[in-house]
């Protein structure tokens, strides 16, 4: 039976991937505190004329507007999605079953994914307030810091699943 010493090791290892999910949720949201107070909706600042600036948009949908005129349905098709994706990735950190990577990207999706969801549960949608274009020829749908962590949390596990498996 191990010892309460290793118990305690091996809880402190897998609550710095919670840790750090709630420290990117508390960024989002802070983040999205700042435009929504900051900002009239639609308004837009050019940070790097040409190319990037903010923006106020409101999101009633998934990623890139997706479903975003689907009637009000897929608020809670993505609220129970984002709980039942960060419940899997949550027991998976708990239970050791990631690489540091893994846990890495884990913890970034489920900051990204429960920031949104708070987001769903408060306004009724999603605010986004980051904007990509190239002039007036080409505009990236907006997005938001928790859309960015998913991003980058996806990525993340795309290279784990592509490093040589260890015999």
């Amino acid at each position: 039976m191990p010892d309460s010493a290793a118990l305690a090791a091996g809880r402190r290892g897998y609550l710095k991937w919670f840790a750090l999910a709630l420290l990117v949720i508390v960024l989002d949201q802070l983040s999205k505190v700042y435009f929504n107070s900051q900002y009239q909706f639609g308004e837009v600042h050019e940070v790097v004329p040409g190319f990037f600036g903010f923006t106020l948009l409101y999101n009633p949908g998934a990623a890139f507007s997706f479903l975003a005129s689907a009637g009000g349905w897929q608020k809670h098709l993505f609220t129970l999605l984002a709980f039942a994706v960060s419940g899997w990735l949550g027991w998976s950190i708990v239970k050791g079953h990631f690489s540091c990577r893994m846990n890495l990207a884990a913890a970034f999706i489920m900051g990204g994914a429960l920031g949104n969801v708070i987001d769903r549960m408060i306004h009724g949608h999603v605010i986004d307030f980051i904007l990509v274009h190239y002039y007036n020829a080409w505009y990236y749908p907006a997005f938001n810091l928790a859309d960015s962590f998913i991003c980058v949390g996806a990525g993340l596990m795309v290279l784990d699943g592509l490093k040589k498996p260890s015999r």
